[in-house]
C-alpha cells in the first residue's frame, strides 16, 4: 500500500489531495506551484516525510514585524520563480501570456503608482491652499475657491490682487459686518486666524493619534530604513496613507512651521506598497517590493517640487539602498508619469507644479561666486545648529513626560505659532508663498515692501535698472530677520511632533530669507559703487546686474543641503524649479560648501540623525568602517559561551521546541553532529515554527520523541521498530548560507552586510561552525566603537 499526499499551488490557489494506492510501500509528495515542481520518492516505510518551502506552507518566506529581510534569499526565490515561468512559456498560450504579464508587470505597477501619486499630490495641494486661505477669509460666491482663484473670477487686475483689494474675496471682518481696515478688523482677523489654526492642528493630531500613529513626522528616516530591508508593519498601509494625506493638509493649513514636500515621499511609498500587492511578483517578495518603493520615492519628490529628474536622483542619492539599473529606468518613468498627472491637474493655476516656480534671465558675475560660497558656509552653520537643537528637543520629548501628551504639545506649539506669526506679514502668509515672494524678481506689478525701490517706471517695456532701496526695503529686511529667528526656533519644536510635518520647505525658507538679505546688500553695493573691479564693469551702465532673487534661491539650496546633506539631487531640483541652466554653478558651489561645513560640524544630516535617535537598524553605505577588528571579535556567542545549534539527524521534536523556548534567536545553524560541528545549513526560526505547526496538522503519528531530520538520508543508526517515524524538514533548510572565517576583517564583513543586504552570516574555522554575526551585532559593535549605547538599536 502506498500513501500519496499532494498539495498543489496553481495561480495562487491551493489544492490539496490525499489518495491511497496499492503500489509498493512508498510515500510520494508532489508539490506543483509557481516556484518549484518537486517530486520526491522514498522507499523506507518507517520514515514520515514532510515537505515545506516558500509556497508550500503559508507564511514561510515572510518576515515578522521589526525584522530585517534576507536580500539574497528573496532574490533567489524570485529567480526560481522566473526560471519556472520561462520554462513553462512553451507549453501553452496561457503560459505565454502569463510570462508576458510577468515581464511587464513592473512597468504597469510603477505606471499606476505614478498616476495615483500625481492625483494625491494635486488633491493635497488644492486642499492645503484652500484651507490656508480659509484662515484669512472666504469667497462668498464660491466658498470652494481659494483667494487667488476667487479674485480671478472678479475680472480685476493683478495689481489690485497683490495689494489685497480684491472685492470678491471677503476677510472675516467683512463677513461679520465690519470694515476691511481698522483696529476692529485687525482684531477679528487675528482671532479667526488663531481659531482656524487651532482647529486644523487639533484635527490633524487627533486623526494621527486615533487612526494612524505612523502618519506623523516626515517619514523619510523610516522610508530609508524600510528600503534598507527593515520591516515596519502598517507604516506603508492604507490607513497611514489616508490619515497622512488628510493630516498633512490640516497641519500645513494650521500655519505650523512645516512643509508638505517631505511627507509626499511617505505618501508615494504608501501608494507603491499598496499597489504592489496587485502584482504577486512584488507583493509576495520583500526585496522586489523595494524596487517599487524606490520608484515611488522618486515620484514623491517629483510631485513635491515639480522635478522628475531631481526625484530620481533623490531616490538614488538619499533614500534607496538597492538601486539597480532597471530600478533607475522605472523610477524615471514613475516620476515622469506623476509629474505629468500633476501638471494636468494644475493645482496652482499657473501651468507649473509648484507655487514658487520662477524664471531668471540675467547672467551672474564671476565675483558673485564669493557671496554664493559664503551663503553655502552660512547654510551649513545654520543647518548644524538646527540639527543639534532639534535632536536635543526630540531626545527630551522621548525621555520626559512631554511624550505622553502629544496632542497637547501640538496645540501649545500651534497657539504660540499663530499668536506670534500674525503680526508679521511674512510669517502670517504660508511658507510656500513667502519663498515665492523671496525668489521673485521685483517688477512693475510687485508692490510688496521688499520691492520698494526708488524707481520711476515711465515705460513698462523698458529694462529694470539699479535703484536705491526705499524705506520699505529696509523695513522688509528687519521683518525678514524677525521671521527667520521665529521660524528657525519654532521649527526646532515643530519637526518631530505627532502631526505630518516635512522639513524641505522650512529649510528652503531659512535660506531664502538669508539669501534675499545678502542679495539686497550686494545690489545696493553695486548701485553705490558700480565701477569697482568687483563687478567687472557689468554694473557701470546702470542696468540691473544683481538679482536678489537668485541669492535667495542659492541660500535656500545651501540651507537645505546643510540640513539633508543632499548635493547632486538638490542642485537638479533647484535647477528644475527655476528653469535656468546658467545658475547651476552657483548652486553647485553653495551646495558643496554647505555640505563640507555641515559635515565638519556634525557627521549626520537630519534624516540620518533621526534614524540614530530612533535606533533603527540602518547601515549607512556612505560611511566607512575604519577599525581594525576581526569577525571573531564580533560574533555571537563569545568565547566560552554555548552556541545554540540544531543537528541534522539527532534531535527530536521536543528538543527543537525546547531550544526555541529557551532562546530568542531568529535562526539556527544546522551542523552534522555535536561531535563533528561541520556546517550543513541554516534554518529560520519562523520557518521552523510554521513547519512544526503544519506537521502537527498534516502528519499522523507525530510525537515529541520523533526525530527531526534536516537531511534526505536516513539516520546512521536504524530506528527501533516501536519508535515513531522521523519528520523530514530539509526543504526549509538554507543549504548555501553566507559564511566567513573567524579571521575575516570586520571592514569586509560590514561591506558584505551593506552591499549584499545580509541578515546574518555564519563564522567558521576550517569548516567547523564557530558562531553567527547578525546585522544587530554589527550595528551594536559600531555604536560601541563610537562610544554610544549599543542597546539603543531597535531590533526584535
Amino acid at each position: 500500500m502506498s500513501v500519496i499526499f499532494s498539495r498543489n499551488t496553481v495561480n495562487g490557489n491551493q489544492h490539496r489531495g490525499f489518495s491511497v494506492s496499492s503500489d509498493d510501500d512508498m510515500i510520494d509528495i508532489t508539490t506543483t506551484g509557481t516556484v518549484t515542481e518537486r517530486s520526491i520518492h522514498y522507499d523506507d516505510p518507517g520514515v514520515s516525510h514532510f515537505a515545506a518551502d516558500g509556497d508550500e506552507i503559508p507564511g514561510i518566506g515572510q518576515y515578522e514585524d521589526f525584522h530585517t529581510i534576507d536580500w539574497q534569499r528573496d532574490i533567489a526565490r524570485d529567480r526560481m520563480r522566473h526560471r519556472y515561468i520561462v520554462k513553462r512559456k512553451q507549453n501553452s498560450l496561457f503560459d505565454l501570456v502569463k510570462g508576458a504579464h510577468d515581464a511587464w508587470s513592473g512597468w504597469v505597477c510603477v505606471l499606476l503608482v505614478g498616476v495615483t501619486t500625481g492625483v494625491f499630490a494635486g488633491v493635497i495641494d488644492i486642499g492645503a491652499s484652500w484651507m490656508s486661505d480659509l484662515k484669512h477669509g472666504i469667497c462668498p460666491e464660491a466658498f470652494w475657491l481659494n483667494r487667488e482663484q476667487c479674485c480671478w473670477s472678479s475680472n480685476e487686475t493683478t495689481l489690485s490682487f497683490d495689494i489685497g483689494n480684491c472685492s470678491q474675496w471677503l476677510n472675516w471682518s467683512e463677513v461679520l459686518g465690519q470694515s476691511r481696515e481698522g483696529a476692529g478688523a485687525y482684531i477679528i482677523g487675528y482671532l479667526m486666524y488663531v481659531a482656524w489654526a487651532l482647529l486644523f492642528a487639533s484635527l490633524a493630531a487627533a486623526l494621527v493619534r486615533m487612526f494612524a500613529p505612523y502618519a506623523c513626522g516626515s517619514g523619510i528616516p523610516e522610508i530609508k530604513t524600510i528600503l534598507s530591508g527593515f520591516i515596519i508593519r502598517g507604516y506603508l498601509g492604507k490607513w497611514t496613507l489616508i490619515i497622512k494625506s488628510v493630516g498633512l493638509m490640516l497641519a500645513v493649513s494650521a500655519g505650523l512651521s512645516l512643509g508638505k514636500e517631505g511627507p509626499m515621499v511617505h505618501i508615494a511609498c504608501c501608494i507603491g506598497n499598496i499597489l504592489s500587492y496587485l502584482f504577486p511578483k512584488y507583493g509576495r517578495n520583500e526585496a522586489k517590493k523595494r524596487e517599487i518603493l524606490s520608484a515611488a520615492a522618486a515620484a514623491g519628490v517629483s510631485v513635491a517640487f515639480g522635478a522628475p529628474i531631481g526625484g530620481v536622483l533623490f531616490s538614488l542619492e538619499e533614500v534607496s539602498y538597492y538601486f539597480p539599473l532597471k530600478t533607475l529606468w522605472r523610477s524615471f518613468f514613475c516620476a515622469l508619469v506623476a509629474a505629468f498627472v500633476l501638471h494636468s491637474i494644475n493645482p496652482f493655476g499657473n501651468e507649473h507644479s509648484v507655487l514658487f516656480f520662477v524664471e531668471y534671465n540675467n547672467p551672474w558675475i564671476f565675483f558673485e561666486l564669493v557671496p554664493f560660497v559664503g551663503l553655502g558656509i552660512i547654510g551649513g552653520v545654520i543647518a548644524a545648529i538646527f540639527i543639534r537643537a532639534n535632536l536635543y528637543w526630540c531626545r527630551y520629548r522621548k525621555t520626559s513626560r512631554l511624550g505622553q501628551y502629544p496632542v497637547t504639545e501640538v496645540l501649545v506649539v500651534t497657539v504660540v505659532t499663530a499668536v506670534i506669526a500674525y503680526p508679521n506679514p511674512y510669517t502670517r502668509m504660508s511658507t510656500s508663498e513667502l519663498i515665492y515672494l523671496l525668489f521673485r524678481k521685483c517688477g512693475v506689478t510687485n508692490m510688496d515692501l521688499i520691492c520698494d525701490y526708488n524707481r520711476n517706471f515711465t515705460d513698462v517695456k523698458s529694462s529694470i535698472e539699479l535703484a536705491p532701496a526705499g524705506p520699505g526695503v529696509y523695513e522688509a529686511m528687519w521683518l525678514l530677520v524677525l521671521a527667520l529667528i521665529f521660524k528657525l526656533v519654532l521649527t526646532v519644536f515643530t519637526f518631530g511632533m505627532k502631526v505630518p510635518c516635512g522639513l524641505f520647505i522650512p529649510s528652503l525658507c531659512f535660506g531664502a530669507i538669508i539669501g534675499r538679505i545678502v542679495g539686497v546688500g550686494m545690489e545696493q553695493l553695486a548701485y553705490n559703487y558700480p565701477s569697482i573691479w568687483l563687478f567687472s564693469g557689468e554694473c557701470s551702465t546702470g542696468k540691473d546686474c544683481i538679482t536678489p532673487g537668485l541669492y535667495s534661491m542659492v541660500g535656500a539650496a545651501a540651507v537645505l543641503g546643510g540640513v539633508t546633506r543632499m548635493t547632486v539631487s538638490l542642485v537638479v531640483v533647484m535647477f528644475e524649479l527655476t528653469g535656468g541652466v546658467r545658475y547651476i554653478v552657483p548652486l553647485m558651489a553653495a551646495a558643496m560648501a554647505s555640505k563640507w561645513v555641515g559635515d565638519a560640524l556634525g557627521s549626520h544630516g537630519i534624516y540620518d540623525a533621526h534614524i540614530n535617535l530612533n535606533g533603527y537598524p540602518f547601515l549607512d553605505s556612505k560611511e566607512e568602517f575604519a577599525h581594525t577588528s576581526l569577525a571573531a571579535d564580533v560574533m555571537q556567542p563569545k568565547r566560552n559561551e554555548t552556541l545554540s545549534i540544531l543537528t541534522q539527524d539527532s534531535m527530536t521534536v521536543e528538543d527543537v521546541e525546547t531550544l526555541m523556548k529557551e532562546t530568542e534567536h531568529n535562526g539556527f545553524p544546522v551542523i552534522v553532529s555535536r561531535e563533528s560541528q561541520y556546517l550543513v545549513g541554516f534554518v529560520l526560526r519562523r520557518d521552523l515554527n510554521l513547519a512544526l505547526a503544519q506537521a502537527r496538522r498534516a502528519v499522523e503519528g507525530l510525537r515529541p520523541n520523533s526525530l527531526v531530520l534536516f537531511t534526505s538520508s536516513s539516520p546512521q543508526q536504524p530506528p527501533e521498530p516501536s519508535s515513531p517515524a522521523p519528520l523530514v524538514l530539509k526543504n526549509i533548510l538554507d543549504m548555501a548560507p553566507i559564511t566567513i572565517t573567524d579571521q575575516t576583517p570586520m571592514e569586509t564583513v560590514v561591506d558584505m552586510f551593506r552591499k549584499l543586504g545580509l541578515r546574518q552570516t555564519l563564522v567558521t574555522h576550517n569548516g567547523r561552525l564557530l558562531g553567527v554575526i547578525t546585522k544587530k551585532d554589527v550595528l551594536r559593535y559600531i555604536k560601541q566603537l563610537d562610544n554610544e549605547d549599543p542597546n539603543t538599536v531597535l531590533f526584535n
